[in-house]
């Protein structure tokens, strides 16, 4: 897929961040563009910006969780305009917290739309891919929280381990089908879920998280950086995409040298208690 001019392309995640960004790169590229997302007035931006870039683009929201509502929306495309080319899952949230502290809410919100939101797009848009003979590309973002234990995200990273693991399958499932695939793995990116995320147990509003997420948004890479990656993905065939250094450099350590790896997550589960402990200690 070296050429996206004139493919069809859908895009989740289309109104902030790393897929607002993408579904700006991929117009630039001349395709034609299939962008969702569940928040309208952020996903009719994005749409204003692609037009005026020049691409075709067709737009609906809605939460990718929603079985029903992606099936509905995958048979009108199909109705209208035939199978797509390339389908990029980006659409995602963000809940961390300790295990006491997450709900089960918690715990199924992150499921519902990190890991089984990409399953429905990939029930009713692969299927007419592969019938449609045409080849194509499937992306799934995944994080770097689908690589290592970082600290409380056991609730983000089985959503994003378990993406991780779809991908794994089917970069060999479909390759008989000329289907490529790209598995995504961010580390800090500054997006949008910087300012949404939802730790458990913790006020975000507080000083020392607020400095810790000015940190965090120093080291990360803007979305437009991410969204050249995820197309030089597609482009390339590649399937693992790394989008920084430190997480390709930690994936390496992991995969040849277990210890330092398991030494820099008890370093950042102690720093990350410390905050929460701190916290605690200043509301009794």
């Amino acid at each position: 897929m070296k050429i996206l001019r004139d493919k069809k392309c859908l895009i989740t995640g289309a109104a902030s961040g790393i897929g607002r960004a993408t579904a700006i790169a991929t117009a630039k590229e001349k395709a034609v563009l299939f962008l969702t997302d569940i928040n309208p007035k952020g996903l009719e931006e994005t749409a204003e910006a692609c037009r005026k870039i020049g691409a075709t683009v067709i737009h609906h929201a809605l939460d990718i969780s929603d079985y029903k509502a992606v099936k509905a929306w995958a048979e009108e495309i199909h109705s209208a305009h035939g199978s797509l080319d390339v389908l990029m899952n980006i659409a995602g949230i963000s809940i961390w917290g300790s295990v006491e502290n997450l709900t089960h809410e918690d715990w199924r919100r992150c499921v519902d739309v990190n890991l089984m939101g990409p399953i429905h797009t990939i029930e009713n848009f692969i299927p007419p891919m592969i019938q449609a003979k045409r080849g194509g590309h499937l992306v799934n973002v995944s994080s770097a929280a689908g690589l290592f234990g970082l600290p409380w995200h056991a609730a983000y990273s089985a959503s994003k381990f378990g993406l991780r693991g779809v991908s794994e399958v089917l970069r060999f499932d479909l390759a008989r089908h000329n289907i490529g695939v790209s598995l995504v793995c961010p580390g800090g990116v500054d997006s949008g879920l910087v300012d949404t995320i939802k730790i458990a147990g913790i006020d975000t509003n507080d000083a020392e998280v607020a400095a810790l997420r000015e940190q965090f948004q120093k080291r990360a890479v803007p979305p437009e950086s991410v969204a050249k990656d995820i197309l030089r993905g597609i482009h390339r065939n590649k399937y693992m995409v790394f989008t920084s250094l430190d997480v390709q450099i930690g994936h390496f350590f992991q995969n040849t040298f277990a210890l330092p790896y398991e030494a820099v997550m008890h370093f950042l589960n102690d720093k990350i208690h410390s905050v929460a402990d701190k916290q605690k200690n200043r509301k009794e």
